[in-house]
Formats: C-alpha cells, structure tokens, sequence
C-alpha cells in the first residue's frame, strides 16, 4: 500500500445505516468506534476531513411519511436524527485526541455550530474534523445531496460514498446474482443508467463542478485509508472515467 495520500482534503459520507452494525435500529457503539479510528487514521496522514452522516438508522423522512406523517415533518425528524448520529461520532473522535466541530445546517446552537462556509474551511485548514449535520437543512433533499453540495462548498478533491457493498453495480447485487461490478463510469452513464450511485441531484451536482465520486465498501476495515492512499477499491465515477459498462448501456 502506498504510504502517502493522494487527497489533500476530502469529504466522507456516511449513511446512517452504516451506524447500525447487525442491529436493526440505532447506533451500535463498536461500528461507530470503529469508523472513529479509521477516520482518525486519516486524519493522521494531513488528510483534512468532513464528513457528512445520514440518519436512516433512526428515521427516514420519506419511510416517515409511508406511514402517514406529512414529508416535511418527516425529513425534519431525519435531519435531527443525523444530528444525534454526529453527535456520536464527535464523542467517539474527541475521545480518540482528534480535535471536531460539529456543523449543522439548521440552528441548535446549544449543540453545535451553524454551518458557515468560511468557517468550515477555516477549521478543515488548522486540521480539525468537521461533521456536516441535519443535511441540507431544507426537506425533500437528501443527505446524498447535502454531501454533493458540502463536498462543493468546501473544495474537497472528492467525495468518498462508503457503503455497504464493493462499489457501483449494474443491478442490486443482493438481489441479482448476475450483477455486474463497474470499475469506472461517467457521471452521464451513472445518471442515464439510473445506477443508485448517489442520488440525481448529487451526482449532478458533483458532474457540473468536476469532484469524483469514489464508491467503496466501508465495512471492510481499513478501506477509508486505502482509498486515501490510491489503492485500486471501489467504482470511481468521475468525467473522464473509462466505463465498463455493459448491458445496461442502450
């Protein structure tokens, strides 16, 4: 593995799905341990970090509103629900020595900072983690698109989607035994093949201002640095990547 990262700064998006572990609802302590480690590895190579985290392991606005709750009210409760997660991981980073600040797109100012876009860079420059919470702050946007828009606001050289399979398929691959892997693709072909890369409005975002998109499986320890590092994981969708894609292409 190379021993020097390829990324100055980055922005990391974690669902809250991934906080689970093998539980079905809620923050499982050694998940979250272990993904505070790996980020403080990161950290410790000069890597300056954001991260951005959903909260689907709490509640889902558009699962919310499934069950009768108006979709505003809905993504508000999902957008509070990121903040208990950040506030998970920043307890877990801070014990770990690694200095934080908690960000958050609506005001909660007894928990954390407002998002200002200066200030952010600002603390990403003197080297502390920051975590994006509460999305957007605006419903109907999902916490896909708030990593989009923070991994643009803040410069970052690429915005790492870790997830819970190898990379981007050409088909569900829980469900499609014959799913096909995809090393590379475009922007254009992840949108036009309606690959679940991201959603729409993110990968759209990520194509008009040229940030690629690295898709990894957070579920293998160490992965976060070894896509720091270069190491050839995950699907890269970026401009100018060589495509493999196959039947899905018209």
């Amino acid at each position: 593995m190379p021993d020097s990262p390829v990324y100055r700064r980055i922005l990391l998006k974690l669902s809250g799905e991934a906080l689970m572990g093998g539980q079905k609802f809620g923050i499982a302590p050694e998940v979250v341990a272990r993904l505070a480690d790996e980020i403080r590895d990161v950290h410790r190579l000069g890597v300056e970090t954001a991260v951005v985290l959903g909260g689907g392991n709490i509640i889902r606005g558009v699962s919310a509103a499934a069950q009768g709750i108006d979709r505003v009210a809905g993504d508000h409760m999902g957008l509070l629900a990121t903040v208990i997660n950040g506030l998970a991981l920043q307890d877990a980073l801070e014990k770990r020595s690694v200095t934080t600040r908690l960000m958050s797109a609506v005001e909660i100012r007894q928990i954390a900072e407002p998002f200002i876009r200066r200030r952010a860079i600002r603390h990403l420059d003197k080297g502390r983690v920051v975590l994006f919470v509460a999305g957007t702050g605006n419903p109907f946007f999902t916490t896909d698109s708030a990593a989009a828009l923070r991994a643009n606001e803040i410069h970052a050289e690429v915005l790492l989607k870790a997830t819970k399979v190898d990379g981007v398929y050409d088909a569900n691959p829980d469900t499609d035994p014959s799913a096909k892997f995809l090393k590379s693709l475009s922007y254009r072909q992840a949108l036009d093949a309606g690959l679940q890369v991201m959603d729409a409005a993110a990968v759209a975002l990520c194509m008009e201002n040229g940030i690629p998109i690295k898709v990894f499986n957070m579920k293998v320890q160490g992965n976060i640095q070894r896509v720091v590092l270069g190491e050839d994981i995950g699907s890269l969708v970026s401009a100018d990547a060589a495509s493999t894609l196959g039947r899905v292409e018209a």
